[in-house]
């Protein structure tokens, strides 16, 4: 046995470094808004990244001091987090997003904004200390009935998807951000949320890849630096896994049709599709033998102990010989890859700096921010402004039927929520809607939700004689809704719709509002329209 001058022996070396390279592929979330001393331990022995959720976060500040402790431990640190922008933030999970979401730009279709929005949010994110953005979706919403992607996605229009998708990485990682798009090879056309269960994707070649796989192509052509795979099965590729375990989807299609040679993560590993199916600890091995270089685990499972299962059961698989240490390795290496990328671009973000502006939601202009000469700039017009992006972005996105005849409201309304079940990416804690809005613009305003089949009726008796604003999410999925506005029109036509999902009902009511997304900014921008501005 070799003997090393510090006394180590060569096995000894080895081991190390076998267990340095699987906990380097690990992106665990953890509790609390401090990181906790488990965390940091992990990161001495090798943990390369970590991701943050919502409950990690309660303010820019405290999530600057978050992020400076982590890199107190290992300087290099990735920070993830699914901060979409829209219905899915964390950044700003307690209060609603500042910037709408994707189906919103799309709906505006113009990549300039698009790009300036993601600069924007990138900028924010870097601001407080971290390098890679779970995003933007690439899912083309081709299925109406979609659960889970939805106001997620920037359309059903493949070319309308893949060249927003590529302004968003353009404009995400020229702020210093990581994009990590998904989720390959699409998660579009599924009725099925990977959440719960194992969705399928009956779709054969020619239309994966002329509606799947076009925006990944745009993102990659775009330097995309990371992608996400998706927890679905779709057995034109492969009959036998899903796309996060299959070597059919990651290694030959992605890295070999496709050309892509950056970071592969997988979607959340404690995910129903996966967890309920394979187990996370072997669906991880799995993943990484498939081709994924880093396994996402904490939106659920967020604690030390899941950090030591799936490290030990990465290790196993290399000493049993079912996953070769070489490809664990390569995935490790490329995590480091991308480390070393994230580093240099906040050096170049650092060094140029940035301009100054005030965080309003106001139509007041202020110098666009600066980017390093290393990243491509921004090219939104001079009125789109760092300042208020998000609000212009809102605003352009509105669809109004009916504004010809209607006179905004003076008095204070009855703001009705037909509230669906949320699903767990976008999440409950996050609020939504225009009432907040209205509330201010008209004191007196009173609210409430409603679900179920007598909501029309019960909306009915709450609101009284007041005006009634009713607010509804993805109408055309949920009958219950559907009827309970029959109910509610037949009887009060001057009713007031606002539909902040996706807009595939019919218009109706006396104004009706389509957003586009139920971000905060959605609102404050509908707002501006039944109240004037």
């Amino acid at each position: 046995m070799t003997t090393l001058a510090s006394g180590t022996t060569a096995s000894d070396s080895h081991k190390d470094g076998l267990t340095r390279d699987a906990l380097t592929v690990l992106q665990p979330g953890f509790p609390g808004t401090t990181a906790p001393d488990w965390l940091l331990r992990r990161l001495g022995e090798g943990l390369a990244s970590v991701g943050l959720f919502g409950r990690n976060i309660a303010s820019p500040e405290q999530l600057s001091a978050l992020t400076a402790q982590l890199r107190s431990e290992r300087d290099d640190v990735l920070v993830a987090i699914d901060e979409e922008g829209g219905d899915v933030t964390r950044l700003e999970a307690r209060t609603g997003s500042s910037f709408p979401g994707n189906h919103a730009l799309g709906a505006v279709d113009d990549v300039d904004l698009t790009q300036a929005v993601a600069h924007e949010l990138g900028r924010r994110l870097a601001e407080c200390g971290v390098n890679l953005n779970w995003a933007p979706s690439a899912d083309v919403n081709s299925n109406p009935s979609n659960p889970v992607i939805g106001v997620r996605s920037f359309g059903a229009d493949p070319e309308l998807v893949a060249r927003h998708t590529a302004a968003y990485v353009t404009g995400l990682q020229a702020a210093g951000v990581a994009a990590c798009t998904k989720h390959f090879p699409g998660h579009g056309d599924t009725a099925v949320d990977s959440h719960h269960a194992l969705p399928r994707i009956d779709a054969d070649l020619s239309v994966l890849e002329q509606r799947e796989l076009l925006p990944f192509r745009a993102a990659i052509a775009a330097g995309s630096r990371a992608v996400m795979s998706a927890h679905i099965l779709v057995p034109t590729l492969d009959p036998d896994r899903p796309a996060t375990l299959s070597l059919r989807i990651l290694t030959d299609l992605l890295r070999g049709r496709l050309g892509y040679d950056g970071l592969i993560v997988t979607d959340g590993m404690e995910m129903q599709a996966i967890a309920a199916t394979y187990g996370i600890e072997r669906g991880s091995v799995l993943a990484i033998a498939a081709g994924a270089d880093a396994i996402c685990v904490g939106g659920g499972l967020a604690d030390d102990e899941t950090v030591r299962r799936l490290r030990d059961a990465l290790v196993g698989a290399v000493r049993s010989g079912e996953l070769p240490e070489e490809r664990l390795a390569e995935a490790a290496e490329r995590v480091r890859g991308l480390a070393r990328w994230a580093a240099s671009a906040s050096a170049s973000e650092a060094e140029a700096g940035t301009t100054s502006g005030a965080e309003a939601d106001s139509g007041s202009a202020s110098a666009p921010t600066r980017t390093p000469a290393a990243h491509p700039a921004p090219t939104a017009t001079a009125a789109v402004t760092r300042v208020n992006v998000g609000l212009v972005a809102a605003r352009r996105a509105l669809t109004v039927t009916g504004a010809e005849d209607f006179t905004p409201l003076t008095a204070p309304p009855y703001v009705a929520h037909l509230t669906p079940v949320a699903n767990i990416a976008v999440g409950n804690e996050t609020p939504w809607g225009v009432a907040a809005e209205l509330e201010r613009r008209l004191p007196g305003t009173e609210t409430a939700g409603f679900a179920g089949a007598d909501a029309g009726r019960e909306i009915l008796a709450a609101a009284g004689a007041r005006r009634v604003v009713v607010v509804v999410r993805d109408e055309h999925r949920h009958p219950w809704m559907a009827s309970a506005l029959d109910t509610l029109l037949a009887a009060r036509p001057d009713t007031v719709v606002v539909e902040m999902g996706v807009p595939q009902a019919p218009a109706r009511g006396a104004l009706h509002i389509a957003t586009h997304g139920a971000a905060r900014v959605c609102g404050h921008a509908a707002a501006e329209v039944i109240a004037g501005r």
